[in-house]
């Protein structure tokens, strides 16, 4: 297999951190940005990406910060929504507009973004963060079609996923269990399987598709078990 030049942004933690190891132990080249233990020091909601210390090509982005802001929709403020959306959506934005250049002089280049169920599946009390998600999604199909056939554009829209950001909701055994029971396959998800899911989308394996949202969440979007 041969070496790729792949950007995790946001690869210190939960699902970028195990991305970043599954990639690294393929032999790839892998360079993570985020505000703390990381190659390059990049606050997704406010700096533009510095891309002097990248290769001069990059294989693949991916952007992974995350949040989960729960609240009934009457107590979110407007600067909340406007705190997911610079986040999750402008962060995205400004990492893709930096890198682009370095993505287009590579044969199989692919980015890779992250929704969330809820998005598809109408939750309460993740309105800011559905709002938010909806626009990546947006902007995936969007950029897919504008930057085929050179580049592909996909989504993950995972679950509740046990990473370090889901601690306080599966704090207690109990909390486990009933995030898990309301899932069809009865548990929740790990970091390693969105992690192989983002790997599958960087990798030509799946060269033939792109604009596509990936549901990686143990079923409970399309199915009633």
């Amino acid at each position: 297999m041969a070496q790729k030049n792949y950007l995790i942004i946001g690869g210190s933690s939960g699902i970028g951190k195990q991305l970043t190891d599954l990639l690294r132990q393929n032999d790839h080249h892998i360079i993570t940005a985020s505000r703390a233990n990381a190659d390059i020091q990049f606050d997704a909601t406010t700096d533009e990406l510095n891309i002097t210390t990248l290769p001069d090509t990059v294989d693949g982005l991916v952007y992974c910060p995350g949040s989960i802001n729960l609240k009934p929709f009457q107590r979110l403020t407007d600067q909340e929504f406007t705190d997911d959306f610079n986040l999750h959506v402008l962060g995205a934005i400004r990492s893709i507009r930096a890198t682009l250049p370095l993505l287009k002089k590579s044969p199989h280049s692919s980015i890779v973004l992250f929704s969330t169920v809820a998005v598809q599946q109408g939750m309460p009390f993740h309105t800011s963060v559905a709002v938010a998600k909806g626009a990546i999604e947006g902007l995936t199909k969007s950029l897919a079609a504008e930057l085929a056939p050179g580049i592909r554009v996909n989504a993950i829209a995972p679950s509740l996923t046990n990473t370090p950001l889901a601690a306080k909701l599966l704090s207690t055994p109990e909390k486990q269990r009933v995030s898990a029971d309301r899932h069809p396959l009865k548990r929740v998800g790990e970091p390693r399987d969105m992690a192989e899911a983002a790997e599958f989308l960087l990798s030509t394996r799946s060269a033939w598709i792109t604009g596509q949202i990936m549901h990686g969440d143990g079923g409970l979007s399309s199915l009633r078990v």
